[in-house]
């Protein structure tokens, strides 16, 4: 691959930083504490072009490939991981699903509203007793005549509440058996679709994560994604691209955990000298830096793999695996590094520190991503 940036790329960067300093930074903490969720942001992304950065322009979308995608992810998290994090879900998983696989009139429904973020996108895998057991999901859909009855729960959504459209896979098959789950798309004021409780959470807290609820959730086929029985199979191709927005996320979140400790390190003078100055202070900051340019390496050799159609599912892995955990450590060594100050929310560290968890979790733990590298590599 090409590792010379081109301009494209850099221009992208460089509005999604600008628009995070003038329009999230200042509000950070307060967003933070009440866990407010400031949808108006997403809609003045929306005007820029940040909401649909990977879908064509004939829907309506900026048009971009996965560098600049990943590009724009980094920029927000340094500022802010909920924000990116909702940014991520929304354009990944969402509008990665209809757009990998939705049929022509879905794609021209739904991907120009959701592009302009005129409406905010939601995914639903998750349900309470299936995370990575989603072969045994409870949440079901029914045909009746030519409509589909869903009945369940999903949760730990990502705009669960908020989303104005959803794309759920629901089993339509007999538990942990081949080809058991499809997908649909649910459209908010759906009768029987509702946003159930909204989680209080240790980081992330201005990004909204909610259950969805289906009673009785009567749909036209014509809102089915694909074949019955390829929900799971497309859930997975979807999360390839979705661990590469996750590490994204992560290698914002460890960017900015690592640029406050650097000019902390400068800044802050013990025995008349700044603590850069400090071997033990100074190998730490070598640490982190080591770490996450390795994981931005392994996160650009999966976007470009991704942008070349290219099979990914183990590069995915590995660099969602390794940068979560990269994020992780430089939060915490951040935090280290602030001392006391760190433990506080005066500075930012500790909530790089809170935000950064989140990536080990979300869209496959550690240990499945784990699993999956193990798989490809054992093939």
């Amino acid at each position: 691959m090409n590792f010379e940036t081109s301009e494209v790329t850099n221009q992208v960067a460089q509005l999604a930083s600008d628009f995070a300093q003038k329009h999230i930074r200042p509000y950070v903490m307060q967003w933070d504490e009440t866990q407010e969720f400031p949808l108006h942001v997403f809609k003045e992304m929306g005007k820029l072009g940040l909401m649909g950065v990977l879908v064509p322009e004939e829907y309506g979308g900026s048009g971009l490939g996965y560098l600049e995608y990943v590009a724009v992810i980094q920029e927000i998290a340094k500022v802010c991981g909920s924000i990116g994090l909702s940014l991520a879900a929304h354009n990944s998983l969402c509008i990665g699903h209809i757009l990998t696989f939705g049929n022509e009139a879905q794609k021209r429904k739904y991907l120009p509203k959701l592009a302009t973020a005129e409406w905010l996108g939601a995914w639903g895998l998750t349900e309470p007793n299936t995370g990575s057991d989603a072969g045994n999901m409870k949440c079901m859909a029914r045909p009746d005549g030519k409509d589909w009855i869903i009945n369940g729960t999903k949760n730990w959504i990502t705009h669960g509440k908020s989303g104005d459209v959803a794309v759920v896979i629901a089993r339509t098959g007999e538990p942990r058996t081949k080809n058991n789950a499809t997908t649909f798309i649910v459209q908010r004021g759906t009768k029987g679709f509702a946003g159930g409780k909204k989680e209080n959470k240790l980081g992330m807290r201005a990004s909204e994560t909610a259950e969805m609820i289906f009673d009785n959730c009567r749909l036209p086929d014509s809102n089915r994604v694909g074949n019955v029985g390829d929900g799971f199979k497309q859930a997975m191709k979807v999360l390839d691209g979705g661990r590469i927005s996750i590490a994204a996320l992560s290698l914002g979140i460890a960017k900015g955990a690592y640029e406050a400790s650097v000019k902390y390190s400068k800044e802050r003078h013990q025995f008349d000298q700044p603590i850069a100055n400090f071997q033990g202070i100074a190998f730490k900051l070598a640490d982190i830096a080591t770490e996450i340019m390795a994981a931005e390496l392994l996160t650009l050799k999966a976007a470009d793999l991704k942008n070349k159609g290219v099979g990914m599912t183990k590069e995915a892995a590995m660099a969602k695996y390794y940068a979560s955990e990269v994020a992780v450590k430089a939060s915490n060594e951040a935090v280290q590094i602030f001392g006391g100050y760190g433990y506080t929310k005066d500075f930012p560290v500790e909530k790089y520190y809170r935000d950064s968890k989140l990536c080990t979790i979300g869209e496959g733990t550690s240990e499945i991503q784990k699993l999956v590298i193990s798989r490809e590599v054992l093939k």
